[in-house]
């Protein structure tokens, strides 16, 4: 490291609020909602905040100065001359710059210290009092859903409860409020654990858990092998239970080589009859066999099948995040009968397995947040007759295995989005029997009215309407949440029209 950077002792030392982090030289990477918290808690320490954005919203912006921190807008293929002279002492990376960008590349090079906003809001967790639990999740899909579940579980039990991270309210902001809380349940991306793991500092959860893992952010992390390397890093330092899902032997794995402290204990759940130290389902119950002192003989009810399927939450990869979130609120000691009770007021976010109309004995269901493969395959395993909405932006990403995999379930398919064409292929391969609609426009304003119109002539009496595209959305939308709202727009403003009991034959919109 050359002499002019921050000794390690300095840095080593600040892993509290109330450290001296004053005229710490601290460069930013990226303006986004993380990068501004990182600002925003570095300028309140009193250190000196250099934010470097090669685009920036201008809300943000404009605050920079407002609150003490300075920022360098435009091309990040090279570290820009106030970069280099501001001489930084430690590097934060947003969580969207890969290793590889050019900057991050720059400042390992010079030796900087580089972190992720996670290792700085452990460090200073301490800002309003006694430090908060943290639970950590993170897995390829179910994140969101399983912190909000776990969240609101805890919730009902009594304690002040912060669901954040990835999820969209950064760390930083929850460390910082003045209300304090119990514990922080903590939504983890691949990115953030990649830079969490890249050092040494010794985050320890109270529990932890990765859902699953498949192909997905190869592009930043290089690699599979460097994607599982990174998700793993959620278990390092557990100090209670290391939850994993026994349907995927890699989380499995995770555990088993994980480095926690002594004590943790490795909680499985699954959809099957759940063994000790499990959490699982026996003829339609979900039991907890893991936190019981008589966990080899007997188990805990936690809530059943009908009573989730009446609020919609029946869904096999549902049915598994609520059993992952309980095996988190039970790390926490919170009761049986709590989080039955939590479950009974829980609803799922929109665009995520929920139903928009349900008309002449045909649902139409938005998951327009199933971005991948993975989460299409959860999504398309929840039906047994289905007219799939699928495509998008496929990133790469192979989909055949997945049209493969369900093309027994399809009563069609409407192909929509940029990369249409692997879609079609696959489909050609592995379901050539199913019809196929095509949808060509390219006007955002057109593409669902069509793609419903089309699917709504394909669907039949006891059939799914599924929109789970398996495809980022921004070749056409501006988010998921978009794609997914102007679904249901176009399914409401073309079938909505008649009795909503089963009774009616749909109507038919004039071609």
């Amino acid at each position: 490291m050359s002499p002019r950077h921050a000794a390690p002792s300095r840095l080593d030392g600040l892993t509290s609020w109330h450290a001296d982090w004053s005229g710490l030289r601290v460069a930013v990477l990226g303006l986004g909602v993380t990068g501004f918290s990182v600002a925003d808690t570095l300028a309140e320490l009193g250190a000196d905040v250099l934010v470097v954005a090669g685009t920036a919203d201008d809300e943000r912006a404009q605050l920079l100065p407002v609150i003490g921190a300075r920022l360098v807008q435009g091309d990040l293929d090279e570290p820009p001359t106030e970069l280099i002279e501001h001489d930084p002492e430690l590097f934060i990376v947003s969580p969207g710059f890969a290793p590889r960008h050019p900057l991050v590349t720059w400042a390992a090079e010079q030796g900087i210290p580089i972190w992720g906003d996670i290792e700085l809001a452990w460090r200073v967790r301490d800002k309003v009092g006694t430090p908060a639990e943290w639970i950590m999740v993170t897995g390829t899909n179910g994140k969101t859903t399983t912190v909000q579940l776990t969240a609101a579980m805890i919730q009902a039990g009594g304690a002040r409860v912060a669901p954040c991270g990835n999820i969209g309210v950064p760390v930083l902001d929850a460390v910082r409020d003045p209300q304090g809380f119990d514990v922080f349940v903590v939504e983890l991306s691949s990115y953030q654990l990649h830079y969490l793991g890249a050092t040494d500092i010794d985050v320890s959860p109270l529990s932890a858990v990765c859902l699953n893992l498949a192909n997905d952010h190869i592009d930043w992390h290089g690699s599979f092998e460097a994607y599982r390397d990174a998700k793993a890093v959620v278990y390092r330092n557990a100090r209670v239970a290391c939850v994993y899902n026994k349907a995927d032997a890699a989380t499995r794995t995770m555990v088993e080589d994980a480095d926690v402290i002594e004590g943790a204990r490795a909680i499985g759940f699954d959809l099957g009859v759940p063994g000790p130290s499990d959490l699982g389902i026996v003829d339609g119950i979900l039991c907890d066999r893991a936190f019981l002192a008589e966990r080899r003989s007997s188990a805990l009810e936690l809530t059943t099948l009908d009573e989730l399927r009446s609020q919609g939450l029946d869904a096999p990869h549902i049915v598994a995040n609520i059993l992952a979130a309980s095996a988190l609120a039970r790390s926490y000691d919170v009761p049986p009968e709590v989080i039955r009770d939590a479950l009974r007021e829980f609803s799922l976010d929109r665009h995520r397995i929920e139903v928009v109309l349900e008309q002449a004995r045909i649902r139409w269901v938005d998951d327009s947040k199933a971005t991948n493969p993975h989460a299409a395959d959860a999504s398309l395993a929840a039906f047994d007759s289905v007219v799939w909405l699928v495509g998008g932006l496929l990133k790469g990403v192979d989909i055949a295995p997945l049209v493969e995999r369900h093309a027994g379930r399809l009563r069609g398919a409407v192909v929509l989005g940029v990369d249409r064409e692997p879609v079609l292929e696959a489909l050609r391969r592995h379901a050539p029997d199913v019809p196929v609609f095509e949808v060509d426009a390219t006007e955002t304003e057109t593409v669902m009215t069509r793609a419903v119109d089309a699917a709504g002539e394909m669907a039949q009496a006891g059939d799914v309407v599924l929109l789970a595209p398996a495809a980022a959305s921004m070749d056409q939308f501006a988010s998921y949440a978009e794609r997914g709202r102007q679904f249901a727009e176009a399914v409401t403003r073309t079938w909505g029209g008649g009795a909503g009991d089963g009774s009616e034959e749909p109507h038919r919109p004039a071609r």
